[in-house]
């Protein structure tokens, strides 16, 4: 879409400096916005910051950018010949989860709650990473300064805002991102956590950079505990005409 593109050229000089180095960076001058990002993914996770079992886990992910959506598709091991197959979505503002017993089997299902809606926006924000032109500066999204190496990011939609501090490193790339509150279920109840990711290995893709892995956790007493680990084994995108 070209007046994305031409919206974004126009904003250029009003972002925060570590946020137009950032652009800079990563895509090339005539960055077309993206469509549609479809991923696949594999690392481990586990269930909750003070779990012990890591599993493994393979993901497809599609991401349509224009309606803030995504789909999350994982197939987790855990043990030989036993899986459970986790699916996570935001869809017009509402944020859902279902979890299946060998694809099969209904074992949980959420959907629409203010904590799952705002939990899903975060999550969606922090992963734009991998599709870097919904980062740019719209209706629904701001950039605010911080300093020289850091701005937040304030996300809109269906009602809904989160934001996100983006923190850059020397070469302009996203390091990391982090919010003092993000919602997290613990024992069955909703509560308010710090909550921090990371990036690693920017490699070139579709003629843009993005990071290879990625890991995501909460902060717990002060201390950081990672729960999800991965990388992005194929990324491929359809861009705005």
């Amino acid at each position: 879409m070209g007046s994305g593109r031409d919206a974004h050229r126009a904003l250029a000089g009003e972002l925060p400096p570590p946020v137009a180095r950032y652009f800079a960076r990563v895509l090339h001058a005539d960055q077309a916005p993206i469509r549609c990002a479809r991923l696949t993914q594999s690392g481990t996770l586990r269930s909750g910051p003070k779990r012990r079992r890591w599993m493994r886990f393979e993901a497809t992910q599609e991401v349509s950018p224009r309606e803030i959506s995504f789909n999350w598709d994982a197939r987790i091991s855990l043990v030989p010949l036993l899986h459970l197959r986790v699916r996570d979505a935001l869809f017009e503002g509402r944020g859902g989860g279902r979890v299946d017993l060998m694809s099969a089997v209904k074992v949980a299902a959420e959907a629409g709650t203010p904590e799952l809606n705002a939990g899903a926006l975060h999550r969606y924000l922090a992963e734009a990473v991998w599709y870097p032109t919904a980062l740019f500066p719209s209706e629904a999204l701001a950039w605010s300064p911080i300093d020289d190496r850091k701005a937040l990011a304030t996300l809109t939609s269906h009602g809904t805002s989160v934001s996100l501090e983006f923190h850059f490193n020397r070469e302009g790339e996203v390091a990391a991102i982090y919010t003092p509150q993000r919602w997290a279920r613990i024992g069955g109840n909703y509560v308010q956590m710090p909550w921090e990711g990371h990036f690693f290995g920017y490699w070139e893709c579709s003629g843009m950079l993005i990071p290879a892995a990625a890991e995501v956790g909460w902060y717990v007493d002060s201390t950081w505990r990672p729960v999800w680990k991965g990388r992005v084994t194929y990324a491929s995108y359809e861009l705005e005409s």
